[in-house]
Formats: C-alpha cells, structure tokens, sequence
C-alpha cells in the first residue's frame, strides 16, 4: 500500500464498519460471507493492508451498498 493513499485506506476501513454495524453484521459474519479470514477483514477495516477491488466488490455485495457509498469519504 502506497503511504499517500493511507488516509482514503482509513476511510474505506471506517465505512465498512460502519455499514457492518448499521447492518448488525460481526467481523467474522462479514467476512463469512466475502470468503475471506476475520483477520483479514479486521485489517481492512483498520487501514492495516492493502485491499483488492474484487473484495471491496465483494463486501458492497454481502452489505447490499454501492461501492460509491464505500468510498463517500467526509
């Protein structure tokens, strides 16, 4: 992950948890349901790695969202 970016990383990793929550999803529901490890979700959504567009994909799909909801950084 390029350092420039880490802030918007930061922010797609707080609006999925956001939409988690709203949904009443845990991580490891979410990630349950992209096929990926709760581990892997947590850093996602902690800005701790890089993450692919086939899993962002994936994770607006498990939480019924658009991706430009995702990426709405305020």
């Amino acid at each position: 992950m390029d350092s420039r970016q880490l802030d918007k990383y930061k922010y797609l990793g707080l609006n999925i948890a956001y939409y988690r929550k709203e949904r009443g999803l845990s991580q490891s529901r979410l990630a349950e349901l992209v096929n990926i490890s709760r581990t892997h979700m947590s850093r996602i959504e902690t800005a701790d790695c890089a993450v692919s567009l086939d899993v962002v994909f994936d994770i607006c799909d498990a939480l019924n969202i658009s991706p430009c909801k995702l990426f709405d950084f305020r």
